[in-house]
This record gives C-alpha cells, sequence and structure tokens, in this order.
C-alpha cells in the first residue's frame, strides 16, 4: 500500500484548461507573445537602469529588482504551462511542482517587500526631501534589497519544507496551471494543519506589515501634498507617486482577489491569470509610460543607438 501511495505522489497533473481544448491553440499563441513581451519588457527595464546612471537612485535600484522578480515569476509559471497546452498527459513531477512554488513564492514576497520600500521612498522623497540622501542612503537601500531576498527565500523553504511532509493519497489531479500550496493541501491525506498555521504566522505578518507600510505612507504622502499651496508642487508630487501608486493598488486588488476564492474552496482561474501572468506584463509599461525619467532614459538610448546605426551605415558606405 505504501508502495502504491508513493506512486501516486511521484507526479501530479495540472488539469489548467483542459475543459477548453478547443481554445488550446489560441491559448497557446496568447500565453507566448504574453511571455515573450513579460521578459523583454522587464529584462529591458532592468538593462536601461543598469545603463543610465541618473537612474542609479534608491527608487530605480528597487524598480530594477522588481523587475526581476517579475521575470522570475513569469518563468516559474508559463513555460510549463504552454508546454501543458500542447501536452496529452499535462505531468508535473513532485520535485518541479515544489521548486515551482518555491520560485513563485520567493518573487511574490519579494514583490510585497519591494513594493513597500517603493512606498516608504516616495515618503521620504516628498515628506522629508531635505533629508532624502540620509534616510534614503544607498547603504540602506542595498540592505533592504538584501533583507528582501534572504526573508523571500527563508519563507519559500518554511512552506516548502513543510509540503514536503505531506502524503498526497487522494488524487494526483491540481484542478490548476500550476503548483500552487493551497490546492495541494486538498490534495493531502496528512492533516495540513501545522501547513496552515505556518500561513497564519508568516505570511500573515509579511502581508499585513507591508500593506500597512503602503497605506501610512500614502496617507502621509496626502497630507503633505493637501499642504502644498503651488499646484506645480501638487502635480509634481502626484506624477512621482503615480506609477508605483497604480502597480501597488493593480498587485494587492489581485492579491485579495486570488486568495479569498481558495479560501472557499472554489477555482479562479481568471483571476489567478492576472495575478501572476499579467501583472508582470503590466509593470514595466506602468513604469515606462507614466514615468518621464524612464520615458527620457529611453529616448536617449534610442537616439544613441540610431546615431551608432548611422555612424556604422556610413562608415560601410
Amino acid at each position: 500500500m505504501a508502495k502504491e501511495n508513493h506512486s501516486l505522489t511521484s507526479e501530479f497533473i495540472l488539469l489548467g484548461f483542459a475543459d477548453h481544448p478547443e481554445l488550446e491553440i489560441l491559448l497557446f499563441w496568447v500565453f507566448f507573445a504574453v511571455y515573450l513581451t513579460t521578459m523583454v519588457g522587464n529584462l529591458g527595464l532592468v538593462a536601461l537602469i543598469c545603463m543610465e546612471r541618473h537612474l542609479h537612485t534608491p527608487m530605480y535600484i528597487f524598480l530594477g529588482n522588481l523587475a526581476v522578480m517579475d521575470s522570475c515569476c513569469s518563468c516559474a509559471i508559463t513555460p510549463k504551462m504552454l508546454e501543458n497546452l500542447f501536452s496529452e498527459d499535462r505531468m508535473i513531477s513532485l520535485n518541479e511542482c515544489m521548486t515551482q512554488f518555491y520560485f513563485l513564492c520567493v518573487a511574490e514576497t519579494a514583490d510585497c517587500f519591494l513594493l513597500a520600500a517603493m512606498a516608504y521612498d516616495r515618503y521620504v522623497a516628498i515628506c522629508s526631501p531635505l533629508q532624502y540622501h540620509t534616510m534614503m542612503s544607498k547603504k540602506l537601500c542595498i540592505q533592504m534589497i538584501i533583507g528582501t531576498f534572504i526573508a523571500s527565500n527563508l519563507h519559500s523553504m518554511i512552506h516548502v519544507g513543510l509540503l514536503l511532509r505531506l502524503t498526497f493519497c487522494r488524487s494526483n489531479r491540481i484542478d490548476h496551471f500550476f503548483c500552487d500550496i493551497l490546492p495541494l493541501y486538498r490534495l493531502s491525506c496528512t492533516d495540513p494543519y501545522i501547513n496552515e498555521l505556518m500561513i497564519y504566522i508568516f505570511s500573515m505578518p509579511i502581508q499585513i506589515f507591508t500593506i500597512a507600510t503602503v497605506l501610512i505612507s500614502y496617507i502621509c504622502i496626502l497630507f503633505t501634498v493637501f499642504k502644498m499651496k503651488s499646484k506645480e508642487g501638487r502635480g509634481k508630487a502626484f506624477s512621482t507617486c503615480a506609477s508605483h501608486f497604480l502597480s501597488v493598488s493593480i498587485f494587492y486588488i489581485c492579491l485579495l482577489m486570488y486568495i479569498r476564492p481558495f479560501e472557499e474552496g472554489d477555482k479562479d482561474i481568471p483571476v489567478a491569470i492576472f495575478y501572476t501572468i499579467l501583472i508582470p506584463l503590466l509593470n514595466p509599461f506602468i513604469y515606462s509610460l507614466r514615468n518621464k525619467e524612464v520615458k527620457n532614459a529611453l529616448k536617449k538610448v534610442m537616439r544613441n543607438y540610431n546615431i551608432l546605426k548611422q555612424t556604422s551605415s556610413s562608415m560601410v558606405n
């Protein structure tokens, strides 16, 4: 009996979009295009921040790391999902499942901390502009990023380690397009009480801390902005925060929508798609299209590229 149970737990079936076989080809090309755009957009943003020295400020260092984490999130989920759209068995091994969840958990946890750090950075920039370079030094910025990655990896290790203590003998069919923690709990024939307790002990404080940091930062920013007498100063302050506020709003709205259906035991694949696939796609474009410094840096790079191209063609002629 133990051998039979072990064989059942060695692989899972990701059902994903199995209910809509007629859409598989269309979904493959749509998600493939989204994946390529996400990777180009995020890695392009990282390259732009690395190349332009005037973007070597805490805000853009946080943004570059956010783009790296969004790329990690996309790489953890989309390639396997694309493979399963053309696969008959839709199998994923236990090791692959744990690895996928590990990197997804790292990326999403890091996103929470980085968005909170970016909110604090905007608070200091607007509420205490004269003390900005003291309060947000590069040393502090690097310490915050290192702390983010340490906390994110420890958080993921705890949950993956606890998942490995479970035995899965009820079924091997995951009613989702990736390995997520709560659907795995429902397949376990071991009581996941300790695992669920660890979510409340570790995950909930992270969410509460990061959301509170964002809310308190923006409340302070609003009070400061409303005290400003000049319309120009208010407009500049709002434009400084607009990209980050839009990004953080989308992230946390989708996060809350994503958690709720699984607590009720329902499947909500559209919300999961938006949370895990579309948000990494949107972030680089939100910061590029709504941020003057990023747009100016991009125009400068394109200008230099065109000059280099013209010089090369003239030398050839």
